[in-house]
């Protein structure tokens, strides 16, 4: 329930674009793509191996949640 709350205060829920380009090799993964651009996120973490190859995305990284930390972890406290 605590993770649940703290997701919910650090998350914005937005809607998929209606006008889903095709740039994955998965077809489902696009809607993924179009709804993470559209909510303007700096990052998509992912062990999704469709998405991951295409590096980054319209200015957002996709990266592995290991990568991910990784880079947290080197910037620092905020």
């Amino acid at each position: 329930a605590r993770t649940l709350n703290l997701i919910r205060r650090l998350c914005e829920v937005v809607e998929t674009p209606t006008d889903v380009h095709r740039v994955c090799r998965d077809p489902d993964d696009d809607a993924i793509l179009a709804a993470a651009a559209a909510g303007g996120v700096d990052a998509l973490v992912t062990h999704d191996k469709d998405l991951l190859v295409l590096g980054t995305r319209e200015g957002m990284e996709i990266v592995t949640p290991g990568e991910f930390l990784t880079r947290v972890e080197r910037r620092g406290p905020a």
